[in-house]
């Protein structure tokens, strides 16, 4: 979902390009989401930190009926998107920065959804988050793991290039994000269960260009923010050369393997 920090920071957001592929972003959040919530009471108050355009924070809620759900993202575009699927009194979206948040009131459940990638030193939050946790209560994330796949390492090598290393050298990040191992281990050491995992789906994308397509919402968003419209479509028309390439289309779509790495994390001291 939308993110934090950073090249982000800087980077406008658009909900109708990251939405092109909602059921293939959509499918790690439920996945995450229905491990998360075995054996797990019904909790009261839901965090999502990086709720983006809103529509998985509703299945939250759809979910959890009687839970009370706050949702923030740094992204205005995205805030002003979610509001359509704001219920009074239960289910609240605003902007705001994941690395300054504080609960009103101890969570039971603290999601976060393809959103740590995007912030800078995310594991020294981890611990935070788990401590703002209700006793026995969890936290849910879930984070991109293809740093290597040709989709980006393509466009690191694109951007330092001659042509391009001026205005973009240094905006996409190499190897943000621990595996799962790592993420266990940082938990684990401040004497709280975790669980960790990872699934790399093969993904088949449909229309011209879809690999390119899917990038303009995520990793390409610093990239495009940073480049006038000329600028743009320059860069757009070397790196979609490159993933058509990389990911040839089949008769069937375009195959489009995507690593994700996901932690469920539960608070020391259960009720």
């Amino acid at each position: 979902m939308s993110r934090q920090a950073g090249a982000e920071r800087a980077a406008v957001w658009d909900p109708a390009q990251y939405g092109v592929f909602g059921g293939e972003r959509g499918r790690p959040f439920a996945e995450l989401i229905d491990r998360a919530a075995r054996d797990l009471p019904a909790p009261g108050r839901i965090t999502d930190l990086g709720c983006g355009s809103g529509e998985l924070t509703a299945a939250l809620a759809r979910r959890w009926p009687d839970a009370e759900i706050e949702a923030i993202d740094s992204s205005a575009e995205m805030i002003e998107a979610a509001r359509v699927h704001a219920i009074p009194g239960r289910l609240d979206f605003a902007v705001g920065d994941v690395t300054a948040w504080t609960p009103q009131a101890p969570p039971g459940l603290i999601v976060s959804n393809a959103v740590l990638h995007w912030v800078p030193g995310h594991t020294g939050l981890l611990p935070r988050w788990i401590a703002a946790l209700a006793p026995g209560g969890r936290l849910a994330f879930q984070v991109p793991g293809n740093f290597d796949a040709p989709s980006h390492t393509l466009l690191r090598e694109l951007c330092d290039a001659p042509r391009w290393r001026d205005r973009l050298g240094g905006t996409v990040a190499r190897r943000p994000v621990l595996d799962p191992a790592g993420y266990l281990d940082l938990i684990a050491r401040h004497g709280h269960a975790a669980d960790a995992w990872e699934t790399t789906y093969a993904q088949v994308l449909q229309g011209e260009d879809a690999v390119l397509e899917w990038v303009k919402g995520t990793a390409l968003r610093p990239v495009l923010t940073a480049l006038g419209p000329a600028e743009a479509s320059g860069f757009l028309s070397e790196y979609g050369a490159l993933l058509r390439a990389a990911y040839p289309p089949a008769p069937y779509g375009t195959v489009y393997p995507f690593r994700r790495v996901f932690v469920i994390a539960e608070r020391a001291g259960g009720p």
